[in-house]
């Protein structure tokens, strides 16, 4: 049965159907991801779903007590609460309890009685794995300390995609929607999200253009396309396979009905008046016919094909760059010079300094020492991650015309602005409509074209992928591999990477900056490789000091024979006896507590009560020990 279910809806934006009359049940264990090109209607689907728009025909309904929780591309909050009181605003009561331990906790001046009040509550509620649920989230986010007593107006675009992803993921309802979830995370986040995720008990609905999540999140693809729903029961891989059978499968259907329209065409001429049962019925399907033939089967392609300006021998070098933000040290003696054709991804954790290297770079930021020389014919384009400015009044067209009337291809072909913009699949409707109804995604394309048509040999894409669909992604790539300038890329998309970077900088604490040679996959591997080679140092170490002190004891000496007269010993009474048997019970029973408490601690896994309560244990425990071996001792000599 569906926990979620959509009959006949239908949407209709800016005077054109985004979608019609389209049916979608969502059930248990279902994790199904939509996809198209941009403006098909992916987000306003996903909020129809959500309940946060109303279809202009159609109803969505869910099952009864069934919760549903959405995450939007642009998140919205309260901006008086501060990121604690939104992310626990749930009416749930193991939250709320939650909420308030974790702010007794962080208060250095709570009540010994406030400590025990929400202890005692969260006993009540059995909400101490739930809290450290919620602890590992957040410290996966980077949601700790100071940032959750910050107000969330003062937030970052990419602190608030987090806090709100926490929000959602810390709610645990019965059904997830995610909108383009990965933007604005790094690498690590992405692949801890990614896992997190793939349970087989999780209900998700999600949009994102991120191929390896989808490969890994995903068992079921959806695709809209002219308005209509095609479902793949697969991940991505699956999906492309499939839809490349399903078009070929169409194009051969309309060229049929393309032919069979010809030959009733003549016979319609000929027989314009039906008088029987059997004509009727024979009009009635050519109409069909010429509905199926007249089927625009031409796909839309974005042609990234501009001209790239003649690039001389120097092109930037790079020497001893630093730079630091009060005590934070961004960049620590870098030195580099960039050759012909370079083509590096620049990774690293969000606030390790990429973008600060970028603009350093292109010089909108001063390093505080260190020098950049740029080349007299290294012409930069910058795609920066800041939203497309415009003022509300302008049209697509507009925004073109203020970089360049016209363009020149890389073939010596030369095109207006609105040749350009049909390319780009903005046909000329589009191209005199306002840029303020253009899809999130349509922006970023535009955003993307007028850095491409400055014609220039050192590309600069940060974070170029947030928002663009599948098909502008492959034919960007396919742009970039046969680009002859400089590229530096910085992206989440792990899969873009690997197709375009053949060498790293990986930024690391402390500002150093790793040259790698590889992509992100050889990266990773040699990250793994690295692990398992510290693993059995670690090993080979512990056996060499095992080994050690074998061979020392068996080098030792044999211990000196007792004097052949002893004085007589005294005999241990009664109660003494009984208080040794009981020593030895004890001190057995204390040494296996103790081991229980190192293996707890070495795993971190506890509530943040086990994590307080386990050192001081561990601390009695080793006292117990020490005395009742001092005591054993003492009654050992009597025995």
């Amino acid at each position: 049965m569906n926990l979620l279910s959509a009959e006949n809806i239908s949407k209709n934006y800016a005077d054109r159907w985004l979608f019609k009359d389209l049916n979608f049940g969502l059930q248990q264990g279902q994790r199904v991801a939509f996809v198209g090109i941009n403006g098909t209607g992916k987000t306003t689907l996903l909020r129809v779903l959500a309940g946060l728009e109303t279809p202009d025909t159609g109803s969505v309904s869910t099952r009864k007590a069934i919760r549903v929780t959405y995450l939007g591309q642009q998140p919205v909050f309260d901006e008086s609460l501060t990121v604690e009181e939104t992310i626990f605003a749930s009416q749930n009561d193991t939250l709320r309890a939650i909420k308030d331990y974790e702010h007794v906790v962080n208060d250095p001046n709570h009540k010994p009685d406030d400590l025990q009040r929400v202890m005692e509550l969260m006993d009540t509620l059995n909400a101490w794995d739930y809290e450290a649920q919620v602890q590992q989230i957040l410290g996966r986010l980077g949601i700790l300390g100071e940032l959750l007593q910050r107000n969330v107006s003062m937030l970052s675009g990419g602190q608030r995609k987090r806090v709100a992803l926490a929000r959602v993921l810390i709610e645990e309802p019965d059904v997830l929607l995610l909108d383009e979830p990965t933007n604005h995370l790094d690498l690590a986040t992405i692949e801890w999200l990614e896992n997190r995720l793939s349970s087989p008990t999780l209900t998700l609905l999600m949009v994102t253009h991120d191929r390896y999540f989808l490969d890994k999140v995903a068992n079921e693809i959806v695709e809209l396309d002219k308005g209509q729903m095609y479902r793949y029961q697969g991940n991505y891989a699956y999906f492309v396979e499939k839809k490349a059978d399903r078009e070929m499968r169409e194009a051969t259907e309309v060229e049929k009905a393309r032919q069979l329209f010809k030959k009733e065409l003549d016979w319609m001429r000929r027989m314009p008046q039906a008088r029987g049962t059997k004509q009727k019925a024979r009009i009635d399907a050519f109409y069909i016919t010429k509905e199926k033939a007249s089927t625009n089967l031409s796909k839309q392609q974005v042609e990234l094909s501009v001209k790239t300006t003649r690039q001389g021998g120097k092109i930037i070098e790079a020497e001893h760059l630093n730079k630091k933000f009060g005590d934070n040290v961004v960049l620590d003696d870098f030195s580099y010079v960039f050759k012909k054709k370079d083509r590096i991804g620049l990774v690293g954790p969000n606030g390790a300094g990429k973008s600060t290297l970028l603009n350093m770079l292109t010089g909108k930021l001063k390093p505080d020492s260190g020098t950049i020389d740029v080349g007299l014919t290294t012409v930069f384009g910058y795609y920066t991650q800041t939203e497309l400015e415009f003022d509300p009044t302008q049209r697509v067209i507009d925004i073109v015309k203020e970089v360049a009337e016209v363009v020149e291809l890389a073939n010596g072909d030369v095109l207006t602005a609105s040749q350009f913009l049909n390319l780009f699949l903005f046909p000329p409707a589009q191209q005199y409509t306002l840029v303020s109804k253009l899809s999130g995604g349509e922006k970023r394309r535009l955003q993307l074209l007028r850095v491409l048509i400055k014609n220039p040999n050192f590309l600069i894409l940060d974070e170029p992928t947030n928002d663009l669909d599948l098909a502008t992604l492959n034919i960007l790539e396919d742009f970039l591999l046969h680009f002859t300038g400089c590229l530096l890329i910085v992206s989440h998309d792990r899969y873009f990477l690997d197709n375009l970077a053949e060498h790293l900088f990986v930024l690391e604490p402390g500002g150093a900056v790793l040259n790698f040679p590889g992509n992100y996959t050889d990266y990773r591997d040699y990250l793994a490789e690295r692990e398992t080679e510290a693993a059995l140092e670690e090993e080979e170490k512990a056996a060499k000091a095992s080994r050690a002190a074998a061979k020392a004891t068996a080098a030792a000496p044999a211990p000196t024979p007792p004097p052949a007269a002893q004085p007589p010993k005294r005999r241990a009474s009664f109660a003494e006896k009984k208080e040794f048997e009981q020593l030895e019970k004890d001190i057995a029973a204390l040494e296996k507590e103790k081991e229980q408490l190192v293996a707890n601690l070495a795993t971190g896994q506890g509530s943040r009560q086990d994590l307080i309560a386990w050192p001081a244990r561990l601390q009695a425990v080793d006292k117990e020990l020490d005395a009742k071996g001092e005591r054993w001792l003492e009654l050992s000599d009597f025995m």
